[in-house]
């Protein structure tokens, strides 16, 4: 009786350990995705449309593409940094700063490869490529070299190159505006001095017709 409570035991302890086996056996492994950055960045370009499309779409400025992939497919160029920022960047991202998107972009390895235009490249960011933007990682931080209470003091004091740029493109574009607005300011002016003079040209002329019919 012994001996064959015991078998039973055994028995029954091959088939749970055949069939945990044959459960493990058939799980698929779970599959690896992009970061959202990448996958969002990569449906912004596909979105907006190939270079030199005439026809215009939602943030494009007269036909004007504000963003696109460059001729070869291996990089992207935006066009107009502050029409990106105020019409692109908040249909795919919770803000509007070309700032921390390009920041974004340099932690994932992207660089800037043309210092006439805002054009960045990664050997794994590339058109009709989608599938390799899973082998895109976030670069790793490096210890930091100054004291914990140096350290915010450090970062805060230190930009890069390319928020300078945008600094200095930021202040040629309020510089160029401001001159625009102070243009109009005086034809509003003059517009103004001339209804005045033809207000009392009127006013002087209906008076004396007055004066004539008194």
């Amino acid at each position: 009786m012994a001996k064959n409570l015991s078998e039973l035991n055994r028995s029954i302890i091959s088939r749970r350990s055949s069939a945990s086996s044959s459960s493990s056996g058939q799980q698929s492994p779970r599959t690896k995705t992009p970061a959202p950055f990448l996958s969002k960045t990569y449906d912004l370009l596909e979105e907006n449309g190939e270079l030199g499309s005439s026809a215009p779409d939602f943030g494009s400025n007269d036909g004007k593409k504000i963003v696109s992939w460059n001729d070869e497919g291996t990089g992207f160029i935006v066009w107009s940094p502050a029409e990106f920022s105020e019409f692109t960047l908040p249909r795919y991202f919770k803000h509007n700063n070309f700032s921390s998107f390009i920041r974004q972009l340099n932690t994932y390895g992207f660089k800037k490869t043309s210092s006439k235009l805002w054009e960045f490249k990664h050997e794994k960011f590339q058109r009709g490529s989608r599938h390799m933007l899973v082998e895109i990682t976030r670069k790793k931080c490096e210890p930091s070299v100054f004291p914990p209470y140096l350290k915010a003091c450090h970062e805060e004091n230190t930009m890069d190159e390319n928020d300078r740029l945008i600094l200095l493109e930021q202040n040629n574009n309020l510089k160029r505006e401001n001159l625009e607005l102070q243009m109009e300011l005086a034809q509003f002016k003059a517009l103004e001095l001339k209804l005045l003079d033809y207000l009392a040209q009127y006013m002087g002329s209906h008076h004396n017709k007055i004066r004539r019919l008194c």
